[in-house]
């Protein structure tokens, strides 16, 4: 890895460098997967949604012109991307998450207990039912949550990767934490007083451990 700059490293792929992209693809992989993935609900869709932001962001890297970092030109791609998939066909459905897939973005956040297997099948449960709950949500609302709560961006950053308003972001994030808070309630009254609780209708989702990268070509 070169310690050229990400705009650099785009600058050089639009010129001609045969490894520029690869390189930018490679910093930013992990990152940009964990949103595909949890923007569309399982891996298979979201391997689709991830595979065309980035050969969207490979033909049109010509057409960034700087007015935001090149990481959130990245995410707008990909979750553009995503969202057009969900849109045509419209994506409900959330199959089980592959075992090596450590659940960032829940409402129930718990550590891994391998010496409680009964505790980590709970918490395996949980997660499944939260990322389920998310996966009802409309799909702007999901994008939102996902980047800011899930992946702890900025909202004025958030609402660059949108192409919306920053009022924008903020309402579809409101509505989307009271549509979890209803659809998690029962998660909520088992937590009690722990850290891993569905948080209340303003609060935002609370991230936990990245999940790993999308799956070996």
């Amino acid at each position: 890895m070169s310690d050229r700059s990400d705009q650099a490293l785009l600058q050089a792929h639009v010129d001609g460098d045969t490894e520029a992209f690869g390189e930018l693809f490679a910093r930013h992989r992990d990152r940009l997967w964990a949103v595909a993935l949890r923007t569309m609900g399982n891996p298979e869709d979201a391997a689709d949604g991830f595979q065309d932001g980035m050969v969207a962001a490979f033909r049109r890297a010509g057409s960034y012109r700087g007015e935001a970092a090149v990481t959130t030109w990245l995410h707008r791609v990909v979750v553009n991307a995503c969202l057009d998939r969900l849109r045509a066909a419209k994506i409900r459905r959330l199959d089980a998450l592959p075992d090596d897939v450590e659940d960032r973005g829940t409402v129930v956040a718990s550590a891994v207990r391998d010496d409680q297997p009964d505790a980590v099948a709970e918490d395996t449960e949980r997660r499944q039912r939260v990322l389920a709950a998310l996966a009802t949500l409309p799909a702007e609302q999901r994008a939102a949550l996902v980047l800011v709560d899930m992946e702890g961006y900025p909202v004025a950053e958030v609402a660059a990767m949108l192409g919306c308003a920053e009022g924008t972001v903020k309402s579809r994030c409101s509505r989307g934490r009271t549509k979890l808070a209803a659809l998690l309630a029962d998660l909520q009254q088992e937590a009690g007083d722990q850290s891993g609780g569905n948080p209340p209708p303003d609060g935002p989702v609370q991230p936990t451990v990245r999940p790993r990268g999308p799956p070996a070509s």
